[in-house]
């Protein structure tokens, strides 16, 4: 019974993005062979030892906020603890323009 509220919220903030993500032992990715040099193509956070070990590549906070920027996005997340204990992961990265009215930054 450890769940709490779990209706998810949007964020702009690094730092809060950062931190929560960090929390959780995921890092700043982007999937393989999409961008180039200039580029790091799709972002994704990557959790370790999930699904994306083949597709997705580490990058460093500062190219994956700066493609953050550029795009106009914005993190959809929920902070809640399921019935193990564990942080809950749940995160899409979304355009700003879709964000539903009412969303609040963190």
């Amino acid at each position: 019974m450890g769940k709490t509220d779990r209706s998810a919220h949007t964020t702009t903030d690094h730092d809060f993005i950062r931190r929560w993500v960090e929390e959780r032992g995921g890092k700043p990715s982007h999937v393989k062979r999409t961008g180039d040099k200039e580029d790091p193509g799709i972002l994704r956070i990557d959790f370790p030892g999930y699904s994306g070990k083949d597709s997705l590549e580490e990058i460093s906070w500062e190219e994956f906020f700066e493609k953050f920027e550029e795009n106009e996005l914005a993190l959809l997340h929920r902070d809640m603890k399921g019935d193990d204990g564990e942080l809950d992961r749940f995160n899409k990265l979304i355009s700003r323009k879709g964000r539903e009215e009412g969303d609040e930054d963190e």
